[in-house]
């Protein structure tokens, strides 16, 4: 088997930076960033090419892996299933220093940023961004393309839906359902289960 020519990541901007350093920092090398049009042309030292119709291009070359780099959920789904289609596999970008269950299960696409906490039994799914610093209890279930942010802390036995976005401190007490889609602003304290679609 050829040698890996390095991982592509999907995005330029200030996630795709941390997401650079955590993939280098695992032993993952990246090869190019790609953006968009209007984006800059180096990210960390890394090459931007312009245009995701690069992602083509890129597979006939050699490379396999690529992660989708953005913190809009939205963004971060169709950028993925583009990279898919073109034939590429997810890899996760895992800080060394966050510390996840072995009984955890992690899917594909997943950032998990440095002094996150995921306790036992948790299932983290496709594509979620948990930042800096949070922690998810045993027993959690987070959703594909969901965004946990910096310093949340959710308790035992909580569901964030999927796409859901749930802003910087966040506490959310135990058993509590976070439905598909909602959004939940910086430093709340989640008390009652929150609909889907819903602005808490």
């Amino acid at each position: 088997m050829s040698a890996d020519p390095g991982c592509v990541v999907l995005g330029a901007g200030g996630h795709a930076k941390v997401v650079i350093e955590l993939l280098q920092t695992s032993g993952r090398s990246v090869a190019y960033c790609v953006g968009g049009a209007d984006g800059p042309r180096e990210c960390l030292g890394i090459e931007v090419l312009c245009g995701y119709d690069e992602l083509g291009r890129l597979r006939a070359a050699g490379h396999r892996h690529a992660f989708p780099a953005v913190g809009d959920n939205a963004l971060r789904r169709r950028l993925a299933a583009e990279a898919i289609d073109a034939g590429f596999e997810l890899v996760n970008a895992i800080s060394p220093s966050a510390v996840v269950s072995p009984s955890a299960r992690l899917g594909v696409g997943v950032a998990v940023m440095a002094g996150v906490v995921i306790n036992a039994a948790t299932t983290i799914g496709d594509l979620a961004i948990i930042n800096t610093g949070a922690t998810v209890d045993h027993d959690g279930s987070i959703g594909t393309a969901a965004f946990v942010g910096p310093q949340c802390a959710l308790a035992g036995t909580v569901t964030v839906g999927d796409d859901a976005f749930i802003g910087t401190g966040t506490a959310v007490i135990p058993t509590i359902t976070i439905g598909a889609g909602a959004t939940v602003g910086a430093g709340s304290l989640v008390i009652r289960n929150i609909p889907p679609g819903a602005m808490a």
